[in-house]
């Protein structure tokens, strides 16, 4: 994606990012169970709207992030119906499919990592990693496995959806904090922290989901916060490079 069209890496961008996990995770129950597509007939679906963002992401010349958080929520669903379609309907165990995730996640940082944008820096806000396909690769197997560990978090470990998400949304805050002083900025600990906020996220919105809501007016709910975060919320620019300072 051009760098006209990519969020800084603030505080803005991950309670924004936090929030697109929660709705994610009601848009991919919701595209399985409302819309009777099972957790598979959605996904080629969501492939060709990925798709077609980023070829006109391409031909749009204009200063905004639409595109970049329309793939976001695009990628989200998908990886919740992944996670649930091995899960659930191939009965893959979870914690083998956390571990093979895990281990996939891995290979694709450690042998074909997202490069540093123009952007990266180790202040706050800094930028993100290029947002090309290995970028999108690895965000899909972070939000996959992400979702993998919040269900088992949330209905296998005796905790419930709101156990679980006060326990992951703790350790969430705790990775930002530490984040905050650099080591967000580096390639390890980013993804980390977007396993993470896709952990909590999948918990919380099957609470909103389940225990509150519904899962229709969760998804409702939670769509209208995301998209009201991002219009009244204006962005920090990153800050500037420090001479000498690498890219």
């Amino acid at each position: 994606m051009q760098q006209a069209h990519v969020p800084a890496a603030g505080t803005r961008y991950w309670f924004a990012l936090s929030l697109a996990s929660i709705f994610g995770a009601n848009t991919g129950d919701f595209i399985a169970r409302y819309l009777h597509l099972g957790h598979a007939g959605g996904l080629p679906a969501l492939a060709i709207l990925f798709a077609l963002i980023l070829v006109f992401e391409r031909r749009d010349r204009a200063a905004h992030q639409a595109y970049y958080w329309m793939a976001i929520i695009v990628v989200r669903t998908a990886a919740t119906n992944l996670a649930d379609l091995g899960a659930s309907d191939f009965r893959l165990g979870r914690l083998g499919l956390t571990a093979a995730l895990g281990v996939l996640l891995a290979a694709v940082l450690v042998f074909t990592p997202p490069s540093k944008s123009d952007q990266a820096s180790n202040h706050w806000p800094f930028g993100l990693p290029t947002t090309d396909v290995r970028y999108w690769a690895a965000m899909l197997i972070a939000g996959t496995l992400g979702t993998v560990i919040g269900d088992m978090a949330s209905f296998r470990s005796g905790l419930g959806t709101a156990g679980a998400s006060l326990i992951e949304g703790g350790i969430l805050l705790a990775l930002l904090l530490v984040g905050r002083t650099g080591p967000l900025a580096s390639l390890w600990f980013y993804w980390l922290t977007v396993v993470t906020v896709r952990t909590a996220g999948t918990s919380f919105g099957d609470f909103l989901a389940h225990d509150i809501f519904g899962l229709a007016v969760s998804t409702l709910v939670t769509g209208l916060v995301f998209v009201a975060t991002l219009l009244l919320w204006r962005e920090r620019a990153p800050a500037p490079l420090r001479s000498g300072e690498a890219v």
